[in-house]
């Protein structure tokens, strides 16, 4: 690779230790202010927050030559990179040679002015282009590079399970139905289901449950990738499709499975901490104040351990009136999590132990029959982080649970058979890698913090 092909991208010239005498700098144009015979250009290429400053020399190009120039149009510009005398900026490059890769129609919508989040959602193919969702799409690459870096070193092998599935992991329901066309003649009827499967299929709200069929072979494994719920909740929380973080490792116990979690999302903040600073500046200075510190707090104290009934006794005494008042068997709500991390802990805190009767029928019943060994991890400003358990490996308790919730324990032979043929403890979790996101950039709407969000009543893009 020649010298000038190393520094095509943006960043690398203005990390470059050294003015070069020809460099190629290819971008969009993100504004262009036009003084004393010279263009003073701002590309962008979207691999760094700064802009490269491009100078144009009207006499030396033609200004005729530079019409095209604009606002949103690609150019190519080669030069001398040199130290520039402006402020803030370590080198612009004097441009030689401009050409126009790409012209932009005078509509184009992202002028140099703050734009509402809601318009850009309207825009979301040219939205990557703003500073926020360059910033916030680096972000969630850089996060996602941590995640399975963090697993690799533990041991932990990537694997993939169906998106396409013939079991509800949660029980819930709030499934999308897959369906294709009946076969010429053949017909379909409701209670056949899909036509291709021969039975009903959905799109899987998890992979938790095949994960658990590989952990039983492989010892620790990880899935990382989309889930689907067909939940018709149009909330800033919520996505109609989403991205799953589910480790999963046999010989875990519930302690060991909290560890795992804590560990992941300590790496996570602190990596982008250290790598990723001037994308997080900007969310520091536009959209949350406080979100330095809270990233402090993710990487610094130990976590906050708390039973469930420990969590419902403290919202009890905190002398605060709630919507949905708290009370042993009822679930834990966002505003109870809300006023738990961010009022009364101050940070990140498990809840674990929580009554059977609000949880799946995988996790563990404790020894008294009427808990079950799972664990929410609950952050600032998001709830709810993650959520696992200690999955019940003794067949005759986990068979009860399938028949207490009703459910129909012949479709789902296959996940007993793993506690038939030398079954062992295992633990795992699920993290919702939106939320993260929305924890680690301080936004508060999942819709931002995915490229093209489909939610109830969106699916442009």
């Amino acid at each position: 690779m020649n010298d000038m092909a190393q520094h095509t991208q943006i960043r690398g010239l203005l990390a470059s230790g050294e003015p070069m005498e020809r460099a190629l700098a290819r971008g969009w144009v993100r504004t262009r202010r036009d003084s004393k015979g010279l263009s003073f250009v701002e590309l962008c290429d979207g691999s760094s927050l700064a802009g490269l400053q491009v100078i144009l020399d009207w006499d030396a190009l033609g200004k005729e030559a530079l019409a095209d120039v604009s606002t949103g149009a690609s150019i190519e510009c080669e030069g001398a990179l040199v130290e520039s005398p402006g402020k803030g900026q370590r080198w612009e490059l004097r441009a030689s040679r401009v050409t126009v890769l790409g012209k932009c129609d005078p509509s184009y919508p992202l002028q140099k002015k703050r734009h509402t989040d809601e318009f850009l959602r309207g825009i979301a193919h040219l939205r990557p282009r703003a500073n926020k969702y360059g910033a916030m799409f680096r972000l969630r690459s850089e996060a996602a590079h941590l995640i399975h870096g963090y697993f690799r070193d533990l041991g932990f092998f990537y694997v993939h399970t169906p998106i396409i599935t013939g079991s509800d992991a949660e029980g819930a329901g709030e499934l999308f139905r897959v369906s294709t066309p009946a076969a010429p003649g053949a017909g379909e009827s409701a209670g056949q289901g899909d036509a291709f499967f021969g039975r009903p299929a959905s799109l899987t709200v998890s992979g938790q449950l095949e994960a658990e069929l590989l952990a039983m072979g492989l010892g620790r494994v990880y899935t990382f990738g989309p889930t689907f719920r067909a939940e018709r909740s149009n909330t800033p929380r919520h996505a109609a499709e989403f991205w799953m973080v589910e480790p999963e490792a046999a010989f875990f116990d519930l302690e060991d499975d909290m560890a795992l979690a804590e560990g992941l999302v300590r790496h996570v903040a602190s990596g982008v901490l250290s790598s990723r600073a001037e994308d997080l500046g900007l969310f520091s200075r536009f959209v949350d104040a406080g979100l330095e510190g809270r990233l402090e707090r993710l990487t610094g104290a130990p976590y906050h351990r708390v039973s469930y009934d420990e969590a419902v006794g403290i919202l009890k005494k905190s002398g605060r009136e709630f919507e949905y008042e708290p009370a042993i068997g009822a679930d834990i709500q966002t505003e109870h999590e809300r006023f738990l991390t961010e009022s009364h802990f101050n940070g990140p805190v498990f809840v674990f132990d929580y009554p059977k009767g609000i949880k799946p029928f995988y996790m563990r019943l404790t020894d008294d029959g009427e808990r079950v060994r799972a664990m929410d991890l609950l952050v600032p400003k998001v709830g709810e982080l993650i959520g696992g358990s200690q999955r019940e490996e003794r067949p005759g308790p986990l068979l009860s649970r399938i028949g207490e919730l009703g459910m129909d324990p012949s479709a789902y032979w296959w996940y007993l058979d793993t506690r038939r043929y030398g079954t062992v403890p295992h633990s795992g979790f699920g993290l919702g890698f939106e939320r993260l996101l929305m924890l680690l950039t301080g936004v508060s709407n999942i819709r931002d913090v995915i490229p093209f969000p489909r939610t109830p009543g969106s699916l442009e893009f």
